[in-house]
């Protein structure tokens, strides 16, 4: 077990139980009294994944500093649904709060999933240049205009890695006809059609059993998720492609939020915006651990050179493909931090 799981395994166990009773951080003020605002959060990914205690971490202390004014109940795990039934809450009012992979808001909102473009980033200080900087930026306008909002800080998914239960990835061939799980994300099915993979498209919900029976032979997923899915228990390989990052977007529903006083405002993007750094620091920490961890629970891994999966790319012609369905704008600016991936 890693270092970061073993820190968090305390406070993360009691954590679980509680999930498992009905939701986080119930509604009610520390000393009795009912929340003035009352909210729900929801999230798709596994109770001990470490957006999921950072989260709890904010709402915990929103709660203290506003006085038990604001109560914040945390429901992860797909527990409100998948992330498109979510979607649907958020932008209704029936969800206030909730994390989505920009990759998966794309549907709604498709620049929000150019930061997954095929191995367009090379590292993390690229990533977070661009996520802080204009890409953040433009992205923020793109979600704001469907009268949703955007907190500031973006959390880390991860570099993608692909894992599977029949053989290693080390050349695009080895791709050729994988039935491989992907999420339901265009831009991602297209790229694995265009590296000659058969990408069965579901929902993280759905993952586990589609691999547990066969339904698909392998999935693409960041190291953590991988470990707190516990993916490794029903694949055997992981090849270290790094073949897409992606982060998630803290949304708000923006007519309730443009109704809130902004002292109340003011608390939650402070609590939560530090959050996310923390959580990205959480991640680069778990990085460092996570390989030898997940060694241990059973999975053999590789290194990949992605030279060649990149050219394989640009012949199918899926950049250009990609770079006229999100536009001149949105594709330069990525350009200015990824380079030319054309």
């Amino acid at each position: 077990m890693g270092d970061f799981t073993r820190r968090h395994f305390l406070k993360t166990a009691a954590f679980a139980g509680a999930a498992a009773m009905a939701g986080i951080a119930r509604a009610q003020s520390p000393v009795g009294k009912a929340a003035e605002f009352k909210f729900k959060l929801g999230t798709d990914l596994p109770v001990t994944h470490s957006v999921n205690v950072r989260l709890k971490e904010a709402i915990d202390a929103i709660a203290a500093e506003t006085n038990g004014r604001v109560a914040i109940q945390l429901f992860p795990n797909n527990q409100l649904g998948s992330d498109s039934d979510m979607m649907s809450q958020i932008r209704s009012g029936a969800l206030e709060l909730a994390t989505f992979p920009g990759t998966v808001m794309s549907t709604l909102i498709p620049a929000t999933s150019i930061t997954g473009v095929g191995f367009a980033f090379s590292s993390y200080d690229k990533v977070w240049a661009a996520m802080d900087g204009a890409v953040g930026n433009h992205i923020r306008r793109a979600i704001e205009k469907v009268n949703l909002f955007p907190f500031e800080a973006v959390w880390d998914n991860g570099f993608r890695q692909v894992t599977t239960s029949t053989r290693p990835i080390r050349t695009p061939e080895d791709l050729q006809n994988l039935k491989i799980r992907v999420p339901v994300v265009p831009l991602w099915v297209s790229m694995f059609k265009a590296l000659g993979a058969a990408p069965v498209s579901l929902p993280l919900s759905e993952a586990y059993q589609a691999l547990q029976t066969k339904v698909a032979d392998a999935q693409e997923n960041p190291l953590a998720l991988i470990e707190s899915a516990k993916f490794y228990e029903v694949q055997k390989y992981c090849s270290l492609t790094n073949h897409a990052w992606d982060g998630f977007w803290f949304i708000a529903n923006g007519r309730i939020w443009k109704t809130l006083p902004s002292d109340v405002q003011q608390v939650m993007l402070k609590h939560f915006n530090a959050a996310a750094r923390k959580q990205r620091d959480d991640i680069a920490r778990a990085n460092v651990t996570l390989q030898k961890a997940l060694e241990e629970k059973g999975l053999t891994f590789n290194k990949v050179d992605n030279s060649a999966f990149r050219e394989v790319l640009r012949k199918s012609g899926f950049y250009s493909q990609w770079r006229e369905k999100f536009g001149t704008e949105t594709w330069t600016l990525l350009q200015q931090y990824a380079g030319d991936i054309a």
